[in-house]
């Protein structure tokens, strides 16, 4: 379910671009595989995208840990392991060659999520193909998440050293579940005392 979220974001921000403008790459390897940005107006995505949405980490919810991992289905239990319950942190880089252009489309992903934070199957629009066939029902929200200087600093040192203008949305609640029963049991109806007074 990560990639099918980071793809359904990448299709709302572009079509309210009105444009292919945002790809979903590794902002970490744009330099390396596509030789440092293009030119004139175009950016350093492989599709020469002025927008770069990339993954850079993710954490567990623990509040949402603790919860029942058991089923029950008419007369059966089924035990399963809790679902994962996961905060993405993404973020969007602008890497048009052209830092005026940078900073318009940077501004235009920040009007996008001002406008749209919640995200479910009925408010939102993606092209059911290929991987995208089988996402069922979804929510989650997408928040603007703002590091400290020190942190944007670790942030793209990590990333390679070389900053974009960019902006870091954290989206919440992601579900990670595996239909898979590890162990059935039968529902307890009543007690039998089997105890006897001596």
């Amino acid at each position: 379910m990560i990639f099918e979220t980071l793809q359904v974001i990448k299709e709302e921000v572009n079509g309210y671009f009105g444009a292919n403008t945002v790809s979903l790459e590794n902002i970490a390897t744009i330099e390396t595989e596509h030789g440092g940005g293009g030119g004139g107006g175009g950016g350093g995505g492989g599709d020469n995208s002025d927008v770069i949405l990339s993954l850079i980490n993710l954490q567990e919810e623990f509040t949402l840990k603790n919860r029942p991992n058991h089923y029950i289905n008419n007369t059966e239990v089924n035990y399963r392991n809790p679902k994962v319950n996961l905060n993405l942190y993404i973020l969007f880089s602008s890497v048009n060659t052209l830092y005026d252009e940078s900073l318009k489309n940077l501004t235009k992903v920040v009007e996008f999520f001002q406008g749209k934070k919640v995200f479910t199957q009925d408010n939102t629009s993606f092209e059911r193909v290929d991987d995208m066939v089988n996402v069922g029902d979804f929510k989650f929200i997408v928040d603007l998440y703002t590091p400290t200087f020190e942190e944007l600093n670790f942030i793209w040192g990590t990333l390679g050293g070389k900053q974009y203008p960019s902006a870091i949305y954290k989206i919440t609640l992601l579900e990670i579940y595996r239909d898979f029963v590890f162990e059935k049991g039968e529902v307890i109806t009543g007690l039998n005392n089997g105890l006897k007074n001596k």
